[in-house]
């Protein structure tokens, strides 16, 4: 399994089913993700910074197994913004 670092960019949902596929770039390299995609939209936004694991396939695309978010990820901080708006109330 190999593994890369870098941002995030392009997010697009190719196919929405119970687990949509998901495409996006990392230092513009052509990334999929299927397994753990629902979660990976709720984590990730364009620009973060991510550490992934997987393997290519025929096409020379990378095909995400496992991913990490370097840093807070996109839930964190909506909810940490949600809760300085409420303690502003």
């Amino acid at each position: 399994m190999k593994s890369m670092k870098g941002y995030v960019s392009k997010i697009r949902v190719l196919k929405m089913s119970k687990t949509p596929l998901v495409r996006f770039s990392l230092n513009n390299e052509n990334c999929l993700i299927a397994a753990h995609s629902l979660n990976f939209l709720a984590d990730v936004d364009e620009g973060m910074q991510i550490v992934v694991a997987g393997e290519y396939n025929d096409r020379k695309q990378f095909v995400v197994k496992k991913y990490s978010v370097t840093g807070k990820t996109k839930i964190m901080i909506e909810f940490e913004a949600m809760k300085k708006d409420l303690n502003f109330r």
